[in-house]
């Protein structure tokens, strides 16, 4: 064999020969949300994982999310193969697919939150509730199409809620054959709020209503920070019982920081964890968004109806700010109510920035801060809900 036969034969085998339309336009894309999670630091922590796992997903013939073994779907499995056969990002998916990873990052979330803002201004808990507006709006949206059935409505409306573990958990129950694309979307998008939530923000209020500063929060004691989360388990869970395990782990986070007497837990929980948990989660989510599978009509409008709730979510919190700006006489900022998407703390920081931007004095952090940890319960109680009326 001569060295021109080599050649020939190593670029027919090479990539480049079976490299699709679809695989180049996902590797793209995942070029583009790499640019914006690394030069323009969007969310970094989530947008990078993702990126560089829907690149490696496109790159052809490598088969690390190929699945042989038929452990994502049994029909599909080949004669005599065993599961540890399947790539290895397919594997370390089956942590996404069972919502064990969702579950141990609410984990992670609940031991970083600070529940204060929420309980010294319970008010803020309508802000969170109003937020979930744009989980409905999708609902009714995807129903309205007419090309996805009611679970698979459902689980697209969660993207609205701003918070991925809560969407995979509830597409693994609903609609698993929409999983993977329902998790890009939710973190994508989670990753881009900081580009999604400001036009929306200023669009719906005027400069007076931006400048609003607000009074300073009481301070909450250690007894109330340690019964929140038990009085929230129990209350949750008896009244939606599918959202025992997302209330659940968050809850037990939270109690594991505000206790004081388990502080190694707490620390495992806050940064190893839950640090960990991300780098799997987020590589195997944007591992899912394959060139031939994501680029379809029913995908793409998975997209574009995730984009349409958190426009509708962002909306629907700043006009119940409005409201409340205009109820107490000027002394609630709406800004804020944009943060009742439960993506926290990326939403709260955008309302602190915007009212900076407004008022170069103005502080907001923490007063968005509670309407922020209010829409993590809204969103798991507005998943438990689905789940108790489409779940099996």
């Amino acid at each position: 064999m001569n060295f021109v036969d080599v050649l020939r034969d190593t670029i027919a085998n090479s990539g480049f020969a079976i490299l699709t339309w679809q695989q180049g336009v996902m590797m793209i894309v995942s070029f583009i949300l790499l640019y914006l999670a690394i030069v323009k630091k969007f969310e970094p922590l989530l947008l990078l994982p993702i990126a560089f796992g829907m690149l490696l997903a496109n790159l052809p013939g490598t088969g690390i999310m190929a699945d042989p073994a038929g452990i994502m779907d049994a029909s599909q499995a080949i004669p005599g193969a065993r599961w540890y056969d399947d790539g290895v990002l397919r594997l370390i998916y089956a942590g996404v697919k069972s919502s064990i990873f969702p579950c141990l990052i609410f984990l992670g979330v609940g031991a970083m939150t600070d529940f204060g803002p929420l309980i010294a201004r319970p008010s803020s808990l309508l802000l969170g509730a109003a937020a979930q507006f744009g989980i409905f709006m999708a609902f009714m949206a995807s129903l309205a199409l007419g090309i996805f059935t009611p679970e698979q409505a459902a689980a697209i409306g969660i993207i609205g809620g701003a918070d991925g573990p809560t969407a995979i958990f509830t597409a693994s129950k609903l609609a698993p054959e929409l999983l993977g694309p329902i998790a890009v979307a939710a973190y994508s998008y989670m990753a881009l709020i900081p580009l999604i939530q400001p036009p929306i923000m200023r669009a719906l209020t005027t400069e007076k209503e931006r400048e609003v500063k607000m009074e300073q929060l009481r301070e909450v004691s250690k007894a109330e920070k340690i019964i929140f989360p038990i009085v929230v388990t129990v209350l949750c869970t008896l009244m939606i019982p599918d959202v025992a395990a997302l209330i659940g782990m968050l809850m037990l986070g939270n109690l594991f920081k505000e206790s004081g007497v388990v502080e190694r837990l707490s620390d495992t929980a806050q940064n190893a964890l839950i640090n960990i948990v991300t780098i799997m989660l987020g590589v195997t989510v944007g591992a899912t968004a394959e060139g031939a599978i994501f680029l379809k009509v029913q995908t793409l409008a998975i997209v574009g109806l995730g984009l349409l709730a958190f426009a509708f979510a962002t909306a629907g919190g700043v006009l119940l700010g409005k409201l409340m700006y205009y109820v107490t006489k000027g002394k609630v900022n709406p800004l804020i109510g944009s943060a009742g998407v439960s993506a926290v703390p990326m939403a709260a920081r955008v309302s602190q920035v915007e009212g900076q931007k407004a008022n170069p004095s103005n502080f907001l952090l923490m007063h968005a801060m509670g309407p922020n940890v209010a829409g993590v319960i809204g969103s798991a109680v507005a998943a438990g809900f689905f789940l108790l009326l489409f779940g099996s």
